[in-house]
């Protein structure tokens, strides 16, 4: 049986440790022999971690320095170099620990993260001497969430080979192609990582370190541990099957309810720890989850705005379902190319059936339908979503309590001057909007209705509209 010391330094609000340790409690073990370390570096011992502490043999608590203001607000965390360097030595304590009492790994976790019950486990199953469970946070308000591992640097997000001259189209588009991927279950090679990270013995002993290198440049303790373990031969990778809950801001906490619904088979019946855990009520997506599937129907959409559209929906969706109305063009094949990294059904009509819309539109349903899909987002493929959608659609599907979502669509008319397809709002509205995502639970409940909208149809706005559907529904 391997050994594991979960370790933490800890300076944090009460309700963000409270949901911290909860997730500790039910992290899955099976195959280990897991105690856990902290550093409290709170201003006052925390009443919390004696909690956590009681009842449990191999849970140490060491008291902190407690010296040095550390302020976070609702905009971001404000680091000062002492509190950096701080942090970095009682990181260096637990390596220390680790090594000392013959751990087979050391999980240094951050305590403003709620971890997926199954991470300690699959990470250790890994086999990598160092590697992170990828997480996502909005750093800033206004930019999209964005991962806490990177490939070079400060935080490159993207592959450049020396030499090499890039435009700014091509570095965003590599950064695109880098959060995709990081999107997708799987385990892959990074320069850069942090926070939520498991180092093997073997990376222990060769002398991983988190302490300054004097003639590098780089902030954050992270960023020296990654340069030396690099220049030690180690490996960095990241792991992206079981993200944990961020909560970097405390107002971010009213997303938690929906992550532990989603997660964990027991909870409180108010989503919050400690309360007396209940089986939690059926979800509307079955045990399968809240995966997304992408239906479009397209005819000669090749020179048009079809691969931006994808290039978008394949960051959020879990498969795609396309129709063809027997295009003539290079069709297919953006879609092909387009959406290769997720599964694809795609089905061409021999002759165009535009003239009859509604059979089109309920044989795109039946198509997604035949996927066993939880939730169905059918999209034209001149309409694209605002750039959050490409976290807010996921999040919006994990809301065990919601079937139903409507999007404002804006419509451009002069499209002789635009070059800009139509957009879509990521953000829940009233109805009466012109784009919807709806979950229908039980089969037989209803298809797309005559305008081929499932079930809703538009009075405010002109023009087809995005919609989508959760559950198994016939048309």
């Amino acid at each position: 049986m391997k050994k594991v010391l979960v370790a933490s330094p800890v300076r944090q609000k009460p309700a963000i440790l409270k949901e911290f340790l909860w997730s500790l409690e039910h992290l899955e073990t099976t195959g280990l022999a897991v105690e856990y370390a902290f550093i409290d570096d709170n201003d006052e011992e925390s009443p919390l971690l004696r909690r956590f502490a009681a009842g449990r043999d191999a849970v140490r608590i060491f008291p902190g320095e407690a010296r040095g203001a550390y302020h976070c607000d609702e905009t971001t965390h404000h680091w000062r170099e002492d509190l950096i360097w701080k942090v970095a030595a009682y990181k260096n304590r637990f390596i220390q620990m680790a090594h000392n009492e013959g751990f087979d790994f050391l999980f240094l976790v951050d305590s403003d993260l709620v971890l997926h019950p199954k991470t300690l486990v699959h990470l250790a199953s890994l086999g990598k001497d160092i590697v992170s469970e990828v997480y996502w946070t909005t750093w800033q308000p206004g930019i999209i969430p964005l991962p806490q591992v990177w490939v070079a640097d400060d935080y490159r997000l993207y592959h450049i080979k020396q030499g090499e001259e890039l435009s700014r189209e091509d570095i965003q588009g590599r950064i695109s192609d880098l959060l995709r991927m990081l999107r997708r279950p799987g385990t892959y090679k990074v320069g850069g990582l942090g926070a939520c990270t498991l180092i093997s013995r073997r990376a222990i002993s060769l002398g991983v370190s988190f302490g300054k290198i004097c003639n590098l440049g780089l902030a954050g303790e992270d960023r020296h541990f990654c340069v030396r373990a690099a220049v030690l031969g180690l490996e960095l990778y990241a792991d992206t099957h079981y993200p944990p809950y961020h909560i970097y801001r405390e107002s971010e906490l009213t997303g938690l309810k929906a992550y532990k619904r989603q997660h964990f088979s027991e909870m409180s019946d108010d989503g919050s720890p400690g309360a007396g855990a209940v089986t939690a009520p059926a979800r509307c997506a079955g045990p399968k989850g809240n995966r997304i599937t992408l239906a479009m129907l397209v005819r000669n959409e090749a020179d048009r705005y079809l691969e931006r559209v994808l290039e978008q929906a394949v960051q959020y969706a879990n498969n795609a379902v396309i129709l063809d109305d027997a295009s003539d063009d290079d069709t297919v094949a953006v879609c092909r190319r387009v959406l290769h990294s997720i599964p694809l059904t795609l089905v061409s009509n021999k002759e165009p059936s535009f003239g009859n819309e509604i059979v089109l539109r309920k044989q795109l349903w039946e198509l997604a339908v035949g996927t066993d899909p939880d939730w169905i987002l059918i999209l034209d493929a001149d309409e694209e979503f605002e750039d959050r959608a490409v976290w807010k659609l996921p999040a919006l599907a994990a809301n065990p309590e919601t079937d139903v979502y409507l999007f404002r669509l804006y419509e451009k008319t002069n499209w002789s001057a635009c070059s800009a397809p139509r957009t879509a709002s990521a953000t829940s509205t009233s109805c009466g909007t012109s784009s919807s995502f709806i979950s229908s639970p039980t089969a037989g409940c209803g298809g797309p209705s005559s305008s081929g909208l499932t079930g809703t149809t538009s009075t405010s706005a002109p023009g087809r509209s995005a919609s989508g559907a959760r559950g198994s529904a016939s048309a």
